[in-house]
């Protein structure tokens, strides 16, 4: 680093002009098209050295020029022990200019592969692919790009060098300049939290401080700064995504605009230092990604970001990673029924002295052995692989809101959960019991325990953990998405490998596609899910399947059949903005190998018509077609279920079975569901769960009505439904 600094000195000491004051313009560009020759992309140095690139569909452009590179941090001036706590430093060091041209390399590259689980058996990896090498004043960077049909993927790489080995990010300055100003479905840029609802607007309207969601953690980083997956639309019609892939030992990055230019600019997460990432050579970042496609269909099925991660780096995950449906004492505590904890008689409590024994149960703990073995009874007579228990285990009395480092030790049950116990009885019924550990972000204290905890669940024969990560990060000062998390969930999910364990982590960094590398990342929460309740807009699950689920699968808790608050506690009312038939949909809409039933069994009791649908929809699927979308509007999602899966909601299945799932906005409308995917000659049972007449599903609306009403019908491949889906409705339909 010393070398480097020595080289770039007399440039850096003078104030670094931003490469938004450049003009940015391609100089002899270099040209590379995709393999169907739709996409074009140029790179090329700007006249004072900055990389730079564009992005054409045909004859229009995507993103005009845009510039690439880095600021680094300058050299420590002061290196004795007493200031370290007033460190200073050289000047910034430019590395975004300056730039020469030294070689090119093409390659081409065309795959298809075979994932654990997924929306299809089969995915096609096909790109062209250059690699530009540039250096300044010795100092060498490639930059790759890889050009699929549907969207480009390039990242920075830093190869073994001597005048290069360690170096500090203090600003990546990677920019995706618009065309136009387009609309956009957005949540507010933070490095903490992407639980918000979406707004839509243009670009120039985006302005992250009007969003009011609170959250129990969130740093709104900058104004105009957006999360990815980024969906956009332009007037022309083409649907435009931004996000990243393969995000590993580096932060992750939101997307601050300048509203005058219409250009991004990435805006890594920082450290507790405010620097954004500490490498060491060779390194490579995450690839930046921008989609382009001409049907918002053609968004739902792009495999563009899992794609650009590495194959199946566990070589017998398929001997032991399976998809789950499952069940869990958890939707109880979010509507406040029943308490994570256990007592009242301790308002401070230790880990590992606290005598929970000896003190007085206050009555409404929800992990207790009773009311488990209910669940299981329930989930092993409707043919569930498994039940999630939150709060067995002991700390939970002050464990929000104090950044408290010694929180839980994962492995000590309350007096009121026989571990041993409930695991036999589980295994018994054909069950097993998913484990839960929220870390409430004491991210240094889970990873103390992490071994004795996995140990644990191999030794009771739990496969699966549901990891949370509520509050501001322990070490203080850093973030959910700093360098330092990213890192520490990619521990938690390599260790869970040598203990052949399954891990759905919520709170933690959105997914970029990790889970082809490391398929036991069976889920990920990374955005509002159910557990808002009545906070969840009528246009979300429309939106999702746009933005966050790009990067991967999301635990967004479904099967809701009772809407009214007020009946699992008073002092909470209010309606979740939905129709049963709607919750039915997102089993299919919104893809997940782990899918949970969310609501109380006696809920499901009384609607067993309709909870038949939650018990025959597949978790694995061999193949999916998405038949109509707009986001923000409506989706219309078919799947054929995968035969012989290792779920129970698939065994029994001949791979025939076709499943769909249908949600609209607030607008109740009417859509036409072409058949055609259905294989020719043969009859298919159409069993059609849908909105009843009159049924609204607009929670604050004094029509609300969730009902719903089923009918079966035989159909062909030459058929066609019409379906009428109410406010905030949808439709299910199961095809055998």
């Amino acid at each position: 680093m010393k070398k480097l600094l020595l080289l770039l000195a007399a440039a850096a000491m003078v104030a670094c002009s931003t490469v938004k004051q450049k003009t940015l313009t391609l100089t002899d560009p270099l040209t590379l098209q995709s393999p169907d020759g739709t996409l074009t992309l140029r790179f090329g140095l700007s006249q004072d050295g900055t990389p730079m690139y564009a992005l054409a569909m045909g004859e229009r452009e995507v993103v005009k020029p845009s510039a690439m590179g880095f600021t680094f941090r300058g050299e420590r001036i002061n290196n004795d022990y007493d200031s370290r706590l007033h460190r200073t430093y050289t000047a910034d060091v430019d590395f975004h200019s300056g730039f020469s041209i030294e070689s090119e390399e093409r390659d081409s590259f065309d795959e298809t592969w075979n994932p654990i689980w997924g929306e299809e058996s089969e995915i096609r990896n096909r790109y062209n692919g250059m690699t530009v090498t540039v250096a300044k004043d010795g100092i060498k960077m490639l930059i790759r790009f890889r050009l699929y049909e549907d969207g480009l993927g390039f990242r920075y790489e830093f190869p073994d060098q001597e005048k290069l080995t360690y170096f500090v990010i203090k600003d990546e300055l990677t920019q995706f300049a618009m065309t136009s100003d387009h609309t956009a479905y957005w949540i507010p840029g933070d490095y903490d939290t992407q639980e918000y609802s979406y707004t839509v607007s243009r670009l120039s309207e985006i302005k992250a401080g009007h969003n009011p969601d609170y959250n129990a953690s969130q740093l709104i980083c900058s104004p105009n700064a957006v999360q990815t997956a980024l969906q956009m639309k332009t007037d022309e019609g083409l649907y435009i995504n931004i996000h990243e892939a393969e995000l590993l030992d580096y932060p992750a990055m939101n997307l601050d605009l300048d509203p005058a230019t219409l250009t991004f600019t990435t805006m890594l997460t920082p450290d507790a230092e405010g620097y954004r990432g500490r490498m060491q050579t060779p390194c490579k970042t995450p690839w930046r990604t921008v989609m382009v496609v001409d049907d918002a269909r053609k968004v739902l099925a792009s495999r563009l970001i899992l794609n650009l991660n590495e194959a199946c780096a566990v070589p017998d995950a398929a001997e032991w990673v399976h998809p789950v449906k499952y069940m869990g004492v958890w939707w109880e505590m979010i509507a406040d029924k029943t308490k994570w904890s256990y007592t009242e008689d301790y308002h401070s409590v230790r880990l590992g002295e606290t005598d929970y024994a000896a003190s007085k149960p206050h009555g409404q703990h929800g992990a207790n052995n009773d009311n488990v073995r209910r669940y299981i009874d329930f989930a092993a007579a409707n043919g569930f692989d498994a039940v999630l228990v939150e709060g067995w285990n002991e700390g939970w009395e002050d464990w929000f809101g104090h950044q408290k480092f010694d929180v839980f030790d994962f492995v000590t049950p309350y007096p009121d959960f026989d571990i041993a116990a409930l695991n036999a009885y589980a295994h018994s019924k054909g069950v097993k019991l998913i484990m839960h550990h929220e870390t409430s972000s004491s991210a240094v204290n889970y990873e103390r325990h992490l071994e004795e905890a996995y140990s644990l669940m191999n030794k009771y024969g739990y496969d699966a953990v549901k990891s949370g990560y509520v509050g501001d990060i322990l070490p203080e000062g850093e973030h959910h998405y700093s360098q330092f998390m990213i890192n520490h969930y990619h521990y938690c999910i390599t260790e869970a490998v040598r203990h052949r364990i399954m891990v759905n982590a919520h709170e933690a960094v959105r997914p970029t596609g990790l889970c082809r590398t490391w398929p036991n990342m069976i889920g990920n929460e990374s955005a509002r899910g159910t557990e808002f309740k009545t906070g969840i807009l009528p246009n979300h699950v429309t939106i999702l399947p746009f933005t966050r689920l790009q990067g991967g699968p999301m635990d967004y808790t479904p099967g809701i059949f009772e809407m009214d608050m007020a009946k699992l506690n008073p002092a909470s009312p209010g309606n979740i903005s939905s129709t049963i038939a709607r919750q039915l949909a997102i089993y299919v809409t919104m893809y997940s190998p782990l899918q949970m039933a969310a609501d109380l069994p006696e809920h499901y009791a009384v609607h067993m018509d309709a909870f038949q649908f939650i018990k025959d929809v597949a978790v694995d699927w061999s193949e999916s077609r998405y038949l109509l979308a707009e986001p923000g509007d409506y989706l219309v999602i078919a799947r054929r279920a995968k035969a012989g899966a290792k779920s129970k909601a698939n065994l029994g299945k001949d791979g025939h079975e076709w499943f769909v799932g249908g949600v609209t906005d607030e607008n109740e409308r009417d859509l036409e569901v072409d058949l055609s995917f259905l294989e020719p000659g043969r009859t298919y049972t159409a069993t059609i769960y849908e909105d009843a007449p009159g049924a609204c599903g607009i929670g604050d609306d004094p029509a609300f009505n969730p009902a719903y009403s089923i009918r079966t019908v035989r159909v062909t491949a030459a058929d066609k439904l019409s379906m009428h889906l109410a406010q905030s409705g949808g439709f299910a339909i199961s095809l055998q």
